[in-house]
């Protein structure tokens, strides 16, 4: 009986130890500094409608969560929410406002994006490493206003769309400290076109408890929209780069 006591104790210990490496969840808040910079044309028909951006610095808000379950057929799940803001100037005829006569205004718009991102762990913290491979669903949010000017009364819209996008994320846990180094990339390219948000960061782990562990990071990020297609009546090609901040939690 004491030999069937012993082994059922060191199978509950074994189980709860494996569970512990294979369910996780992490979330983490933060502000990313960025600017943006680039521009936007429209030429469909004839029209001669140009956007540049004024190249003002912003400090947006960002938040994750990461999922990781113990059931190796299903894909994680790691969620990521962040809004993008920029303004500059406009000129010319668009799809659907005209600001001639007068020779320019003001534009701003913001993004909204939502990354939803099933993943599969190819390592997980073997030798300290760990490799994540997946697909973002990015969904995009945006709205925009061309503000009053000379005649011109204005004009607001809003549009939402999904851009799929691979995604990988790798990650080092260095031995003997509380200190990980993490890259991860989602990227797609096709014809002309090619968009890709890209960050890297370096973070420490506070580990008071094996229950709750809070952390810090602070990372470098640049998303890059370059949309060049014949079936697509305008050309974008705008960049956001900069540092960014936040806290963690691990649990």
């Amino acid at each position: 009986m004491k030999k069937v006591l012993y082994t059922l104790a060191c199978g509950a210990v074994l189980t709860s130890s494996v569970m512990a490496d294979f369910s996780r969840v992490e979330m983490g808040a933060g502000a990313w500094m960025q600017t943006p910079k680039g521009s936007a044309s429209y030429t469909d028909g004839g029209a001669d409608g140009l956007y540049t951006s004024s190249e003002n610095d912003k400090t947006e808000t960002y938040v994750w969560v990461l999922i990781k379950h113990p059931v190796p057929i299903l894909p994680n799940l790691r969620l990521e929410y962040v809004t993008l803001e920029d303004s500059g100037l406009a000129s010319g005829q668009f799809k659907d406002f005209n600001i001639d006569p007068a020779p320019y205004t003001t534009l701003s718009y913001d993004m909204k994006q939502y990354d939803i991102i099933p993943y599969y762990n190819i390592l997980d913290n073997t030798s300290w490493i760990t490799l994540d491979l997946g697909l973002d669903i990015k969904i995009v949010d945006a709205s925009y206003t061309a503000a009053p000017s000379g005649s011109f009364t204005g004009y607001s819209d809003s549009v939402t769309f999904a851009v799929p996008l691979l995604y990988v994320r790798g990650r080092v846990e260095i031995p003997s400290t509380e200190i990980g180094i993490e890259a991860d990339v989602k990227y797609i390219t096709t014809g002309d076109s090619t968009v890709y948000d890209v960050r890297a960061k370096v973070d420490y782990t506070f580990d008071f408890t094996p229950a709750v562990q809070p952390a810090l990071e602070v990372g470098y990020r640049v998303q890059k929209l370059d949309i060049d297609e014949s079936s697509i009546d305008a050309k974008l090609d705008i960049d956001f780069s900069g540092f960014y901040a936040g806290v963690m939690l691990r649990f």
